[in-house]
């Protein structure tokens, strides 16, 4: 395979994406209104890429339900968010598909196409309030203002590619 094959397989490698923050407190607003608010817990903004799907939605979802970044008794990030029973703020940011690595503007051909994108964030969504319930969420194509305290720093770039079962 050549360096142009490789580059051009992992430019459209199909791997939806969340950003994850742990957080003593979150929430995001559309203009006045407050939508969602969550106490400590973990802020996830979800990027979806052109070829994701259920499955991918599904393992994203989990390993950000199961990650371990919450400290236990000695102190080491060895708890989930479900063993700390904590809070889930999901919002959609389809910048976190964006093309980055050439020039100075960002691209964005990588992403979902809107319609795709807010299907696939509602069924996301509807998943994580089935399976886990302590969910907030922004809202799907609206201009957000998210506001957060992160705790520690702790951030991580969890992707759902390399883990999905296809059929």
């Amino acid at each position: 395979m050549s360096l142009e094959s490789v580059r051009s397989a992992k430019r459209f490698c199909h791997s939806m994406i969340a950003l994850i923050q742990r957080v003593s407190g979150a929430s995001v607003r559309v203009g006045d209104e407050l939508i969602g608010e969550i106490g400590p817990g973990l802020l996830a903004l979800i990027g979806m890429v052109r070829g994701d799907d259920t499955a991918h939605a599904e393992r994203l979802l989990q390993r950000v339900l199961d990650y371990r970044v919450f400290p236990d008794a000695a102190g080491r990030m060895n708890l989930s968010l479900r063993d700390v029973q904590g809070g889930l703020l999901l919002v959609p940011q389809f910048t976190l598909a964006a093309e980055t690595g050439h020039g100075n503007r960002p691209g964005f051909s990588r992403a979902a196409a809107p319609a795709e994108a807010a299907a696939l964030y509602g069924q996301l969504l509807q998943r994580a309030h089935a399976i886990y319930g302590r969910v907030a969420s922004g809202r799907f194509g609206a201009h957000m203002q998210v506001s957060l305290i992160n705790d520690g720093p702790v951030t991580f770039w969890l992707q759902s590619a390399g883990s999905v079962k296809q059929a």
